[in-house]
Order: structure tokens, then C-alpha cells, then sequence
């Protein structure tokens, strides 16, 4: 088993130092910028009906949908660093898909824009600009209960230095792999259903769904290294945190926002909880 382990690490981290490198994310930010003004571009000559024809499949003629997708993009950029981040801690992981989930419902208040008139008019659109606020301010109230959540997060004490901690990261980089693995596959399949004319507007929730269950294995493979109950019951929680975030996504306008503040309410009280009543507890005689 143990040579898994080293072949694991030996694919994993070359790929982890090359995303994570100035350079890589330098490019990255680039070609965000250049698809923005692109899209922009092809958008107004859409108004104009001046689109070549196989530029078909992008037939986008709101401004706006230009910074929709560009957020689109910027969230797929954090899903592959939270990937990454998954063989680091469960809580650090867990901060990071709240993390995403704040970017999406900033997302959805640009995706909003989208179906005002040009130039914009309140008039009219008043409903609009509710759901704006609303996923605007969950978005807010997420962004600062993250930072709390970070203030009070301790590092991991349940593994010992050696061979232990090596198999139980190991093992998380198999699991991160999987899921980059499978990430690259809803990328394909979106972008085929896309130009087949289909809808390809659920790839986010199919793959939050995929992270509950990478969750709860990383649950399970925690419980092989420290067993006891503590951990096991703060790990758990932290599943059922990425389950309300699920949850968030999937559901209606002003219940989404609600889902994803009560998610990271109840991930920072379980945080506060272990600190006070476990964490310190290991550290008496």
C-alpha cells in the first residue's frame, strides 16, 4: 500500500506546485481578462448583427452575460484550488467551498443584470433588484463569518509526525485526484452539451454534489487514522456543512442565501465548540 501512497504523492504534488506557481496564475488572470473583453466583443456585434456565423453558439446579447461568464470562469479556477487544498486539512477545505459559494452568489447577482434592460431601469425590474440584495448580502454575511472562521481555527493535532501523517495525506491526494479527475470530465460534458443545444447550466450543483460524497470519504478515512470520537463527530459536521452548501445551491432565490449563511454559521459554531471543549482538552495532562 505504501507504494501507492508514494505514486500518488509522486503525480500529485508536481501538479499541485505547478498550479499553485506565480507564473501559472499570472497566466490564468491574463486569459480571464482577454475572455472578458472577447466576450464583450462578439456580444456587441450579436446587438448588431454583425456575429460571424460560427460564432452561433455564442449568442449572448446582454452586456452583462459577459461578466456572468467571466465569474464563471473564475469560479472553476477556485474549484481547482480547492482540490488542491483538500489534502491540507477538512477545514481548510471546507472554508474554501464556502469560499465558492460566496463567489456564486455573487455570481448569481451579475447572472440578475442580465435580464435588465439596456441601459438599466428600476422601474419595472424591482423584483430584480430584491434578488440582487439578497444574494448580494449572503454573499456579504459569508464573506465575514469566513473571516471569523479563519481567526479561531486551530491546526490539526490528531496525527503524530511520520509515517501515519504521510499515509493520511497520501491518502487525501488519491481522493483529491479523483475529483480533479472527475472535475475535467463535467468540463467536457458541459462544454459538449452546450454546443449541442442542451442544458448545461447545472454543472456547479452536479459537482457540489460530488464533493458531498469526496466529504464524507475524507470522513471516513480520518476515522481510520484518529478514530476517537471528537474527531470524528467535528469531521462530520463539516460533511454536513458541504451538504447545506448543496442545499444552497439548488434552492430558490432568498432561500439560497439563507442555506448558505445558516452552512457557515453552523461550521463556525462547530469550530468554536471543538476549540473550547476538545481542543483544549487534549493539551491537560
Amino acid at each position: 500500500m505504501d507504494r501507492f501512497y508514494t505514486l500518488t504523492t509522486f503525480i500529485f504534488d508536481p501538479l499541485h506546485h505547478f498550479w499553485e506557481r506565480e507564473a501559472t496564475q499570472k497566466f490564468v488572470a491574463a486569459t480571464l481578462v482577454v475572455f472578458f473583453l472577447l466576450s464583450l466583443a462578439v456580444i456587441e456585434l450579436n446587438r448588431q448583427g454583425m456575429s460571424p456565423s460560427w460564432l452561433g453558439w455564442f449568442d449572448y446579447t446582454s452586456h452583462f452575460e459577459a461578466v456572468n461568464l467571466a465569474f464563471g470562469f473564475v469560479l472553476l479556477m477556485e474549484i481547482v484550488s480547492l482540490i488542491f487544498t483538500l489534502p491540507c486539512s477538512i477545514s481548510r477545505a471546507v472554508a474554501k467551498q464556502f469560499e465558492i459559494l460566496a463567489l456564486i452568489l455573487l455570481r448569481g447577482t451579475f447572472k440578475q443584470l442580465s435580464y435588465f434592460p439596456e441601459p438599466i431601469q428600476v422601474v419595472g425590474n424591482e423584483e430584480l433588484v430584491l434578488r440582487i440584495a439578497a444574494d448580494g448580502a449572503g454573499a456579504l454575511i459569508i464573506f465575514a463569518l469566513l473571516g471569523v472562521l479563519r481567526l479561531v481555527q486551530k491546526p490539526d493535532e490528531d496525527f503524530k509526525k511520520g509515517e501515519a501523517i504521510f499515509r493520511f495525506v497520501a491518502a487525501k491526494k488519491m481522493v483529491a485526484l479523483g475529483l480533479l479527475t472527475i472535475f475535467i470530465g463535467l468540463c467536457i460534458q458541459h462544454v459538449a452539451l452546450h454546443f449541442q443545444g442542451s442544458d448545461s447550466a447545472t454543472f456547479f450543483p452536479a459537482f457540489y454534489t460530488v464533493l458531498v460524497f469526496s466529504d464524507i470519504l475524507l470522513v471516513l478515512i480520518a476515522q481510520r487514522f484518529s478514530p476517537d470520537f471528537r474527531a470524528v463527530f467535528r469531521n462530520s459536521g463539516f460533511a454536513l456543512a458541504t451538504l447545506l452548501i448543496r442545499l444552497a445551491l439548488t434552492a430558490p432565490v432568498y432561500y439560497n442565501a439563507i442555506l448558505g449563511v445558516g452552512a457557515a454559521v453552523y461550521a463556525l459554531s462547530l469550530t468554536l465548540v471543538y476549540n473550547v471543549f476538545y481542543a483544549r482538552k487534549r493539551k491537560q495532562p
